[in-house]
């Protein structure tokens, strides 16, 4: 079985007996945007907190 199916169940299985399709799908869409947040970090491709304060401070 695939990596990403046994992800996905494994999700599932971690939902409350009456959870529904916008909980599955959501919780889908966090771990996915989890692991592409981690990846970018791992790639060095990310802003410091002061240099994103900097860019929408209004001075």
């Amino acid at each position: 079985m695939s990596m990403v199916k046994d992800e996905a169940k494994k999700i599932i299985d971690k939902l409350p007996e009456f959870a529904t399709w916008d909980d599955v799908m959501y919780q889908i869409y966090v771990k996915k945007k989890i692991e592409t947040s981690i990846k970018t970090a791992e790639e060095g491709k990310v802003i410091s907190h002061e240099d994103v304060k900097s860019r929408f401070m209004v001075q």
